[in-house]
């Protein structure tokens, strides 16, 4: 058995409330994951050319204020 289907088995096994906490603690985390690597993203300059991208479309009146 792998670790992912003993995992799964394991959340099987919880109760609703366990679930219930189980899941927003693993999306808060996910979302910290997510965040930790736009912030590496953007400090590697990955970024860039999507935000110039936009900076121009800008510039030529293509955006809209929020």
């Amino acid at each position: 058995m792998t670790r992912v289907e003993k995992i799964e088995q394991e959340i099987r096994a919880l109760t609703s409330e366990e679930r219930s906490a189980l899941r927003s603690w693993f999306l808060a985390y996910d979302a910290d994951i997510w965040d930790q690597q736009i912030e590496a993203d953007a400090a590697a300059g990955k970024l860039d050319a999507l935000a110039e991208a936009a900076l121009v479309q800008h510039r030529r009146g293509k955006t809209k204020p929020l």
